[in-house]
């Protein structure tokens, strides 16, 4: 077998192969256009055989038309997380960075680490991540004109002013335009144009809103039936796993998306954890918004974390000191339970130097005046 390790940049690729121990065996650079994919894969095949993997860099602006035409073209392609290939890099004897060194740390990385996720372009997913992303944009534009809108409204005249979190609501907007038109000035003008902004937007979210909601009830109502999970957590689930076959475990799943826990602990420490920073972060932001709602649910079935009952949380009853049967009845036969009194903890004196240093003072003179023994 012959890894293809690949460092991909917006008008080249260079490629470096290496063999099973890690041994650098080839190296070509083509160009990033489709040519220069059918240039790569004919040299990879005449030069090393069918038995290839390719190992890229995992930037998907820059490699996702490099992976499509090899998985078009019945390659298999893993994803090698630019962190991982750094430190790769750093350890490697070749000092110095270029894009081959770049690729031939690429290719290490994946014979290091060979359970790493294999790539996918599925279409399903691929649609519902570019809808959530572009939904996500007009969500945060229209945020940031909200913003502006309302500083305008507070110069105009502060009364007027709508409510917090409802500018999205039709009513709202068309209550603050009934009272823009009536006002005469840029301010006004400069408000009313953004208005009619919000307005727009407005209606192209509640688009993509009904286009998110039905491809999520086609494609995964096993979703939907989850306690907390909404149509547009469903669409960021699916568009952002790429793919879900292409985990070989739900440990894989759970590592990628960053709630898995990583150990932390030494000698008497063991079993200590910690939750992880990285890992997909969309996917990590989606699966908090599911658990927040079911934890948040007033029905127990929907809450996803429920409090196992274990000896600490149930302590058994402890047998009475006066007698040597535990029953409730010769406890309630015996002395009263003794009170202890709990002494109140001493109270802090609060220290203050200049009384102290005058103190000391007066002692010092006191002595001073004080008569000598007779001679």
């Amino acid at each position: 077998m012959v890894v293809v390790g690949a460092d991909v940049h917006k008008r080249t690729h260079t490629f470096v192969a290496v063999d099973a121990v890690g041994r650098q065996v080839g190296q070509r650079t083509v160009s990033a256009t489709s040519e220069g994919h059918a240039r790569a894969l004919a040299w990879a095949r005449s030069e090393f055989g069918l038995d290839l993997r390719w190992a890229i860099e995992d930037c998907r602006h820059l490699s996702a038309r490099l992976e499509h035409h090899l998985l078009s073209a019945g390659q298999q392609v893993v994803r090698v997380p630019p962190k991982m290939m750094a430190e790769q890099r750093r350890v490697a004897r070749t000092r110095g960075k270029s894009d081959p060194i770049d690729a031939l740390a690429v290719a290490r990385a994946f014979l290091r680490e060979p359970s790493l996720p294999v790539a996918s372009h599925d279409a399903v997913s691929r649609e519902a991540k570019v809808l959530v992303d572009r939904r996500e944009s007009l969500v945060a534009t229209r945020t940031r004109t909200i913003n502006s809108l309302l500083w305008r409204v507070h110069e105009l005249d502060p009364v007027h002013a709508p409510k917090e979190r409802s500018l999205h609501l039709v009513t709202h907007q068309q209550a603050l335009r009934a009272w823009l038109v009536t006002l005469s000035g840029v301010v006004a003008e400069m408000a009313l144009d953004e208005l009619d902004d919000i307005i727009a937007l407005t209606v192209r979210i509640k688009e993509f809103d009904r286009r998110i909601g039905a491809l999520a009830r086609r494609e995964v109502p096993a979703l939907l039936a989850l306690p907390g999970c909404g149509e547009l957590s469903a669409a960021k689930l699916l568009g952002e796993s790429a793919g879900i076959t292409r985990f070989h475990s739900e440990a894989a799943f759970a590592r990628h998306a960053g709630i898995a826990p990583i150990p932390v602990w030494s000698g008497h420490t063991a079993g200590r954890v910690r939750m992880t920073r990285s890992g997909n972060r969309q996917i990590n932001c989606a699966i908090h918004r599911i658990a927040i709602t079911q934890a948040a649910s007033p029905e127990p079935s929907a809450r996803s974390t429920t409090r196992r009952s274990s000896p600490k949380a149930n302590p058994k009853p402890k047998p009475c000191a006066a007698s040597n049967d535990a029953s409730p009845a010769s406890c309630s036969t015996s002395s009263p339970p003794t009170t202890t009194t709990v002494k109140p903890p001493p109270s802090r004196q609060r220290l203050d130097i200049g009384e102290t240093r005058a103190r000391r003072q007066r002692a010092w003179n006191d002595a001073a005046d004080e008569p000598g023994p007779p001679e």
